[in-house]
């Protein structure tokens, strides 16, 4: 009987840490995507390109 508590707690035990592992992974991978984001800022593809925002420069009637 006691040998079926340990192997139940130490089951446990093992699910509990790699839980704990793979949330605190998650963790520091949003926090490592959150920080790319933020030194990134996306810029509109007509400025990217050189157009000016409200011109009709590139716009193609036809």
């Amino acid at each position: 009987m006691g040998d079926s508590v340990v192997l139940v707690c130490a089951v446990f035990a093992s699910l509990a840490s790699g839980v704990l592992l793979a949330y605190g992974l998650c963790q520091a991978l949003f926090a490592l995507f959150r920080m790319h984001a933020r030194q990134a800022p996306a810029q509109p593809a007509a400025q990217s390109a050189g157009v000016r925002v409200g011109s009709s420069a590139g716009i193609v009637e036809g």
